[in-house]
């Protein structure tokens, strides 16, 4: 190897390998930061992922490739990294006082995160079905140690342990389909497994089948129906503060390599897989919202609305074999994780605010009254609830509408009105929530931690601002697949 090309090399993972090093020195660091004084480790956390996200945004993200074409530098990796970057320092955000609160305030709480973000930032630069598997494993194995983090809760271990054996079970396949993959094409990179499909006949039942085992290891990863059925329970049971950021970097990092997957390696195989993945989609948003209308706990509710938002973005799969509107179908994903993110930490930051020790107020009924109380909660939620559903002027609405857009450029007009009728649906649960704290009589009790207002204000405001750039935003998302492999 020469010198320019080991410079390439540590050019292209120098992002996620600077986080991956802060994360282990950070875990040295902690040992000598007093136990009163946590905050410092969290403010190191905070500043590493910075100097990341800076460093991402700064390297030209030309489509070059590296470590003999298994990682790739191109604007969809940059765009992703963004996503991980920003959450990863709001969940920092939300933690500090959370941890506090319910008394288990560690410092390798901050550096389980960092690598699983890691995992995260190196899953979207996958050129190579190897490094898929490897980046899943480096993102979920600190998500199931940091689900189990309160040992005195018997909740959270169980949620550790059924996310545990559920997800070292959906790699299983994911692993089991790679290897089919390259039984059928010879190779599991991404742009040999393309070439191969392009320029010579290939066992297609043998790579069908591949496919559709890594589908479901990557649809528990994002939590399709019907591999959710870990949400509900990790969701309500793990720390409120890992699952806020879960719910945005876990589903944005399974999302990654589905899209990389479908859109660069196999479009040729997606007319096969289309009626599953209309079929997977369709179920996704049916079950996630007419679920949810039942649900009382707040963390049960929010979980359940992550798995149909699961189900909007896998829609975007859907119409990819179509060459002309497979761009606008993978921007329009991009664009939608983008908002989702945005509203899911305004809501999540609220619901830690008012989380009290031993899981109460975690109840709908808990926020009752928070309209008066504590108005600036009130609307940061208020503002999420109608993001999540769909309502102008916020970022949701604008994600739902490329979506569906991109889903009728594709001819598939039944997905699309199933994806209406649903939104109509989760309406009902979403403008619940309003009407308890607005017009139901009540005390609530919050924390009012100013890092706490700052995400809830914060998101919920970008929430609505980013309306007005969200031109700019999925021509970014867009632009972004230029050079991709």
């Amino acid at each position: 190897m020469s010198i320019q090309d080991l410079f390439v090399n540590l050019n292209a993972v120098l992002p996620f390998t600077i986080l991956m090093v802060w994360a282990m020195v950070l875990l040295l660091v902690d040992l000598v930061i007093p136990r009163r004084q946590k905050g410092i480790t969290a403010a190191l956390a905070a500043l590493g992922l910075l100097v990341a996200l800076v460093l991402t945004i700064l390297r030209p993200a030309d489509g070059r490739t590296a470590f003999v074409d298994t990682i790739i530098v191109d604007g969809f990796a940059t765009f992703l990294n963004v996503i991980f970057l920003v959450s990863g320092i709001l969940g920092v955000a939300v933690a500090y006082d959370y941890l506090k609160r319910m008394g288990i305030e560690r410092g390798e709480y901050y550096s389980l995160l960092l690598f699983s973000i890691t995992g995260m930032m190196l899953m979207a630069h996958a050129a190579d079905l190897i490094i898929v598997f490897l980046a899943l494993e480096l993102l979920s194995i600190p998500l199931y140690v940091l689900s189990g983090f309160d040992p005195e809760r018997i909740t959270s271990e169980e949620a550790a342990l059924k996310y545990f054996l559920l997800g070292a079970f959906s790699t299983g396949f994911v692993i089991y389909g790679v290897a089919l993959i390259y039984g059928a094409t010879g190779s599991t990179n991404m742009s040999a497994i393309l070439a191969t499909l392009m320029q010579s006949e290939v066992n297609m039942t043998l790579l069908a089948i591949g496919t559709a085992l890594v589908l479901i290891g990557l649809g528990f990863k994002v939590a399709a129906v019907p591999f959710h059925m870990w949400t509900p329970d990790v969701y309500q049971g793990a720390p409120t503060a890992i699952v806020a950021f879960m719910a945005v970097g876990a589903k944005a990092g399974g999302f990654a390599a589905l899209l990389r997957l479908f859109f660069i390696a196999l479009p040729q195989l997606d007319i096969d897989m289309t009626p599953i993945l209309w079929g997977v989609a369709a179920l996704t948003m049916i079950l996630g919202n007419v679920v949810a209308i039942a649900q009382s706990n707040m963390k049960r509710l929010l979980a359940y609305s992550s798995i149909a938002h699961a189900g909007y973005i896998l829609m975007a799969l859907v119409p990819m074999e179509q060459e002309i509107v497979a761009q606008n179908a993978v921007a329009s994903a991009l664009f939608y994780l983008l908002a989702y993110g945005v509203t899911s930490f305004a809501a999540w930051a609220v619901v830690i605010a008012l989380e009290q020790a031993e899981g109460y107020g975690l109840d709908l009924r808990d926020y009752a009254g928070l309209g008066r109380k504590y108005p600036i909660y009130a609307a940061a939620m208020a503002i999420a609830m109608f993001s999540f559903a769909g309502v102008p002027p916020t970022i949701g609405f604008v994600g739902k509408f490329y979506l569906f857009r991109t889903v009728l450029e594709g001819g598939f007009v039944w997905l699309a009105v199933i994806g209406v009728l649903t939104s109509v649906i989760s309406a009902f649960y979403y403008l619940r929530v309003v009407i308890v704290m607005y017009m139901q009589d009540g005390e609530p009790t919050a924390r009012t931690d100013p890092w706490l207002y700052l995400t809830a204000a914060g998101s919920a405001a970008a929430a609505i601002l980013l309306i007005v750039f969200s031109e700019p935003l999925f021509h970014w998302a867009s632009s972004s697949l230029l050079g991709s492999l």
